[in-house]
This record gives C-alpha cells, structure tokens and sequence, in this order.
C-alpha cells in the first residue's frame, strides 16, 4: 500500500522519511501517518510554531509502546501463546482512551496506525481524551466462554500494570464485546483490589456501562452522514445503503439508517456479501451473527429474495449511500469507482480506515461526500466518554438522554471538520477539516505544556 503513497510537501516530507526509516514493516502504520502529514500541510503554514516546536515529529512516535506474551491453556488442555499490545500514543488531552482488539490479524502496524488515527478522532470529540490502542492476534471465534476467559485473565495479568481511570482507559473493538470487556474488568478488579469503574469502558449497563455504547459507533456513523447531506439540504430518508461488515458497527448502521428513513439493503462478512433489495431483515441478521455466530450467507438461505455473493465486497450494489464498517483498506479504487458510476452520493466510514488513499482520491474527485473514519466513526469513543463521565459522578442517563448526548456530539465534531476545511481553503473535504481540527487541539495543548 505505501508504494502507491503520493509524494508530501517539504515541510512534512522528512518527518514521514524517518516514520519509513523506523518502522519499515508496517504499512498500515505508514499509510494513516501519510494521510494525516498531507492533509496538515496548511495547519503548519499557518502555524509556523508547530514546526518550530517539532510537534508532528513528536507525534507520530508513541509515548509509549507495550508488547507482551499471553500464555494460557485451551480446553483441551493444550499450553497455547499469544501476543499482546497496548500502544500509548498521546495523553495531551487526557487518560489514554482507545479500543482492544482481539483478531489473528493483529500486528504492531495495525494497533499503531488504529492508535496514532484515536489521537485526532479523540480530541475531535472535545471530551478531554488522549489517544491509545490495543490488542492481540488471539482469535476468540470458535472458542469456549472457558478459554476466553482465561486467555482474557491472562493478558490483563501484563496488561494492568499500565492501566487506570487517569492513566489509560481501554474498550471494545473487533473481537473484544460485553463478554470480554466483563473478564478484563473481572480480572483487573481482583489483581488491584479496587472496583475503578472508569478505567474501563463498554460495561454491561448493570455494572457501570453507559447506554447507547454498544450502539454507538453504528448510530453515530449515520448521523455523520445525515449532517454531511444536510449541509446540502439533503437527507438519508429514501435512500438505499450499502453496509458492509455484519458485527456491532455495521447492525447498528443497518438499524440508525431505518430509523432515519433510509433502506439498507447489504451486509457481509469475510466470506462474502448479502444484497436484499427488500431491505436487511435486522431480526434475522442478529439471530445468526449474534447468537449463532454463523456466516452472511445463512442468512440468503433463510431468507426469501436476498441472494448471497461469495468472496466478493458489496460496493457493486447500486446505492446512494455507503457505510463501510468491516476493516480496513476494504474499498480500493475500483470499488470506489463502481459505486460512484451507480450513483453513490456520500460514504461515511464505520470503521478504521476502510478506504484507501486511492479509493478516497476518487470519492473526491467525484464529488462524493466522504466523512472519515476519525471523524464518522467516533461516535463510539465519544461515548466511552460519557460513561467515563457517569462513573465518575456515580450517575445514570437513560438511552434517550444519551443518544441525545452522542447525536449533539457528531453534530459538533462535522461541524469542526467542516469549519477547519474551509478554514484551511480546501471547503468540503472531510479527511483536511478532521485531521486539521484534532490536530490544532493537541498541538495547542502540546506547544503549552512543553517538551515532553
């Protein structure tokens, strides 16, 4: 992927040389660090004090970086060893906060391009976070509730020492839900003796969690959409919607985008995608992934006129909308010119980075609305947030209290996307507004705190 990376300005092109020179292995890492140096460049003209300070050189090396083995036994009795990360990126604005992943796909370059990304998604939210990531190659599907709980016991064992309500505060993310958020929590109370509420986000509402966040990252990536269209008088009511991914983020796309009037008609998996002109049967989407934990393609053989296309990626599927919300990198160039030959009219990115720097070019130069990852997709850390906020004060809000929190707050983090880039000359282009709005609120706090 970074061999197709454009060449940047001069006055960013030698940060990004040593950002290859150090980490040359890790192209995910290199691809979002890219993306941020080149949509910054007008920050740094105005701001000739972040240069002089070394701010983007500081930034793009983590404060801290942590990798660690997780032994523990299967059920089968059978000793097996996994890898461990937790990349500290930046606590300008407050405790570290970001996500764990648990995926075989999990490396060094996936969790710091996804950390380095939570920096700028963080401090566009306004709630006072920092920016860090986590994780592990294990793979919990297929796995019993036993064995998640004792690799889980395992890696919080390491883990812990680095955590904290005002150090660092973990969540969820792919492969990381309710069940192991509670045998993290579990373990991290039992080995510190203390119930910190806060240090850990994405709870069972019953001890401590927040409403809406299970929900969150889904609904706020449609609300996104809905301020970007309504910046042209537009809405997503009527419209058909391409979702693709069928874990937490993608149902509750699928189910925001009914509510505000919109027609979802494809999920997918890592086998392949499901098109279902009728509109997603969300009933029957969360029975298979959520309580069977079987494939996309049962659910075209349950249902009647949806139809199930192998090994492929729904951006063939004409719509008006696209949320993609599987990985990343999952729409390239042409996938991104086949949904805007159908029509598309914006996409909103559910996940973490899903579109790469081509794909974005082309969305752009077409005139397609395109709200990034960091910005669409932060409705989940925003209300991480908040239930950080809840346990602090020893408060409860209810689910209409706190949607009505998380839609205020994607209104505001468009809102400063949109200003920034008109601010910074380049009107319209979500990618510039965002990485320029989260980076202005870090190197402000950065140049005033001093060299550390």
């Amino acid at each position: 992927m970074t061999e197709s990376l454009v060449a940047l300005p001069s006055v960013v092109r030698e940060v990004f040389a040593t950002v290859q020179a150090r980490n040359p292995h890790e192209p995910e890492f290199q691809q979002a660090v890219h993306e941020v140096l080149d949509s910054i460049v007008p920050v740094l003209e105005r701001h000739p004090e972040f240069v002089d300070g070394g701010i983007v050189e500081r930034l793009v090396e983590p404060e801290r970086q942590i990798m660690f083995r997780v032994p523990w036994v299967d059920d089968d009795g059978k000793l097996q060893v996994n890898r461990g990360f937790r990349v500290q990126f930046s606590s300008v604005l407050g405790p570290y906060k970001g996500g764990l992943r648990f995926h075989p796909s999990v490396n060094l370059s996936i969790i710091k391009f996804l950390g380095f990304e939570q920096i700028f998604k963080n401090a566009l939210t306004g709630q006072g976070i920092g920016g860090a990531k986590g994780g592990s190659d294990f793979d919990p599907h297929g796995r019993s509730d036993a064995e998640v709980m004792r690799f889980c016991q395992s890696f919080m064992n390491e883990l812990y020492r680095h955590l904290g309500e005002h150090t660092d505060v973990p969540a969820g993310d792919i492969g990381v839900g309710a069940r192991e958020i509670g045998y993290l929590f579990g373990q991290y109370r039992k080995i510190t003796n203390r119930h910190e509420s806060g240090m850990f986000t994405g709870k069972g509402v019953q001890w401590g969690g927040a409403e809406v966040r299970t929900e969150a990252t889904g609904y706020g990536a449609v609300f996104f959409v809905q301020n970007m269209l309504g910046v042209h008088n537009q809405s997503i009511a009527g419209r058909r919607v391409a979702v693709s991914g069928s874990g937490n983020v993608a149902i509750y796309a699928i189910d925001k985008a009914y509510q505000l009037g919109g027609l979802p008609v494809t999920a997918s998996d890592s086998s392949g995608y499901v098109v279902d002109d009728a509109g997603i049967d969300l009933g029957l989407l969360r029975q298979i992934k959520e309580v069977e934990r079987g494939r996309i393609a049962e659910y075209a053989a349950r249902r009647h006129g949806a139809r199930f296309v192998e090994g492929r990626r729904p951006w063939e599927v004409p719509v008006e909308v696209a949320i993609p919300s599987a990985t990343q990198n999952e729409i390239d160039e042409d996938d991104a010119q086949a949904l805007i030959a159908n029509g598309v009219r914006a996409v909103a990115e559910g996940a973490n980075m899903p579109s790469t720097p081509a794909a974005i070019a082309a969305f752009h130069e077409a005139g397609v609305l395109f709200g990034p990852g960091k910005a669409a997709n932060a409705g989940g850390v925003a209300t991480s947030a908040l239930e950080m906020s809840q346990n602090a004060s020893r408060q409860r809000w209810n689910f209409a209290d706190s949607e009505s929190k998380l839609r205020a707050i994607m209104s505001d983090v468009h809102d400063a996307a949109f200003h920034a880039a008109e601010r910074h000359g380049r009107p319209g282009d979500y990618v510039v507004g965002a990485n320029a709005a989260g980076f202005e609120r870090v190197a402000h706090a950065m140049l005033a705190q001093g060299v550390i």
